[in-house]
């Protein structure tokens, strides 16, 4: 019986989905909005009798969708791209999420609702919706404009930092409180999970799945996709984290993979059922009473999502350098709500922390927002003219100056090569660093287990601290080699540049060969106090520790050139599927 009344509602949710969504083409609206229309239709608000009666199988059907959205976003994007979007995503980004989380968190208490709703509705207006722009802009037919380019890079930063919104909030939700400790916690654990998932990731995923694409069977590879996607989920949601995290980063580390396009194509089908699930089961939520009682602010809400976002990223784009025109373009381009905001209003669902009228206020406000996004875009060229003739002529002329200021104080020639080596260099320390937390983080997580493991040879718990501190230290030999090396490549860099002939007269060699000497050294004491506070729950005794620096000394000294070779290859394997998928993509 439970069969076919499952059979009867997905019936009901395609057809009518179907239906629906055929008229909202034709009217040329957003098909995500159709999704929403048609779930608010069926829905058990909706007068006369309620078309669904397996509420329960519609949302875990609905949470398969969340999974591939946001696989699928991951899939869209990479490392590359990252790196790629410079100053402007990055500025515009982080303005416009901490402008709106301060202006949601104020409208909630001035509307008088508690904390965590409040707390919530600013998390639901920081984050823009992808999907939507990227369908606007191609509507458009604007995808290929600069203003446009930008607007990926603030959507891709956007991403990242909404996954540490999901997080963090899901530690608050537990918790009830935030302090400043917690968040910088979360943040921190957070980065580290992310740097390791994503090298371990991209060092092995690429090559398993060009292994399976050598069968040429398209059943083959999706099942392998679609096992891994599910299979790393379970990994993170075991880690305590979202699920919507895990999602993302397997897409993320798939999208290094030379069959990207091949995997986009079939899991595109896939995604767009279970999407179009989530969107109905969001639409089923809508209880019109709640529109009705909530218009003033859902009518608050939208004005501020528009205004908001329209000032905090236009102004990012400004200060990171960009003319007025396009920064208003990117601002308005940018002023709506939608996937992200439904992710974190039904989280707050779940945990039970909010009040039930969040939900369908947040879709109310998505819908509206999406409806002017294309009029916005199209009216930021004729605002932006009307703006430059109304702007007195000082302040226009102040305002280009920055912009000139701002390209001349750019690095150029010799010291934009330094300064892009010294980025490099850090950024590889920072990557061999977070291996090696990892590990030592792994080593307290499964301390307890592997202790049980160890008793049959070793009885005493300061023994076994020893042994397990050890193996640690000794996993991590090749990450700490490579990582004092480019210290060292980095002292002498800052040697060359900092100490300087007119200063050290003729000692100018040696006083360069000591600080390349001493950078290295003091970092890796730092590096090394660092490692024992993190790694508190198994650090040995002093006697023990003493033996195993002596034993890993004796182990360096021997296997030296044996470390930079395994790590050498890593790297080069590393680097070499980067490259490979970026030959694939172009």
């Amino acid at each position: 019986m439970h069969a076919i009344s499952f059979i009867q509602d997905l019936a009901v949710i395609m057809l009518v989905a179907g239906v629906v969504t055929i008229l909202f083409h034709r009217l040329k609206q957003p098909v995500v909005l159709g999704y929403i229309v048609a779930g608010f239709i069926i829905g058990p608000h909706t007068p006369p009798f309620g078309l669904i009666h397996d509420e329960d199988t519609i949302k875990t059907l609905a949470e398969l969708g969340v999974i591939f959205l946001m696989f699928c976003l991951g899939l869209e994007f990479s490392l590359r791209k990252l790196f790629k979007v410079g100053a402007t995503a990055f500025i515009a980004a982080f303005l416009e999420i901490v402008l709106m989380i301060w202006i949601g968190f104020e409208i909630g208490r001035w509307f008088g609702w508690n904390t965590m709703d409040s707390l919530f509705l600013g998390a639901i207006l920081a984050i823009s919706s992808t999907t939507i722009i990227v369908k606007a802009l191609n509507d458009l037919k604007m995808k290929n404009e600069r203003f446009a380019q930008l607007i990926f890079g603030v959507l891709i930063v956007e991403d990242i930092l909404g996954i540490g919104i999901i997080a963090l909030l899901s530690g608050i939700a537990v918790s009830g409180t935030v302090s400043s400790g917690e968040v910088f916690s979360t943040i921190g654990k957070l980065s580290l999970f992310m740097i390791v998932a994503l090298v371990i990731g991209i060092l092995l995923v690429p090559r398993l799945l060009a292994y399976v694409a050598k069968f040429e069977s398209n059943e083959m590879l999706l099942i392998t996709v679609l096992g891994l996607c599910f299979g790393f989920c379970l990994l993170v949601v075991k880690l305590e984290y979202s699920m919507v995290l895990g999602a993302f980063l397997i897409g993320a580390i798939m999208a290094e993979s030379r069959q990207l396009l091949k995997i986009e194509r079939l899991i595109e089908p896939v995604r767009d059922l279970f999407s179009a699930i989530f969107f109905v089961a969001i639409g089923l939520m809508i209880d019109p009473q709640v529109l009705i009682d909530y218009a003033w602010p859902i009518m608050v809400i939208t004005v501020a999502v528009v205004l908001g976002k329209m000032l905090s990223c236009g102004m990012g784009a400004f200060i990171a350098g960009n003319d007025g025109r396009t920064s208003l373009r990117v601002g308005m381009g940018l002023s709506q709500i939608g996937e992200f905001s439904f992710i974190i209003a039904a989280l707050g669902m779940t945990l039970q922390v909010t009040s039930d009228f969040l939900y369908p206020v947040a879709v109310a406000v998505s819908a509206i927002t999406t409806l002017l996004t294309p009029y916005l875009i199209r009216a930021a060229d004729p605002l932006s003219l009307k703006l430059g003739n109304v702007v007195p002529r000082r302040l226009a002329r102040v305002l280009s100056l920055y912009g000139e200021w701002l390209r001349n104080i750019q690095p150029q020639g010799e010291s934009a090569m330094l300064a892009a080596m010294i980025r490099r260099i850090l950024l590889q320390v920072g990557v061999n660093l977070a291996l090696v937390i990892a590990i030592f983080f792994s080593g307290g997580y499964f301390a307890g287990r592997i202790g049980d493991w160890l008793n049959e040879w070793v009885t005493d718990v300061s023994q076994q601290k020893a042994l397990i501190w050890g193996a640690a230290l000794l996993l991590s030999l090749p990450f700490l080699i490579a990582a004092y090396r480019k210290l060292k490549a980095l002292s002498m860099l800052l040697a060359e540049m900092g100490v300087k002939p007119e200063m050290a007269g003729r000692h100018t060699q040696r006083v360069r060969r000591v600080v390349a000497e001493v950078i290295p050294l003091l970092s890796l004491l730092v590096i090394f106090l660092l490692l024992s506070a993190l790694s508190a729950s198994i650090l040995p005794t002093s006697e023990l520790l003493l033996v195993i620096a002596v034993v890993a000394a004796v182990v360096v000294a021997l296997l030296w050139r044996w470390f930079i070779r395994v790590h050498s290859r890593m790297q080069i394997a590393l680097l070499e599927t980067l490259e490979n998928s970026r030959d694939h993509s172009h």
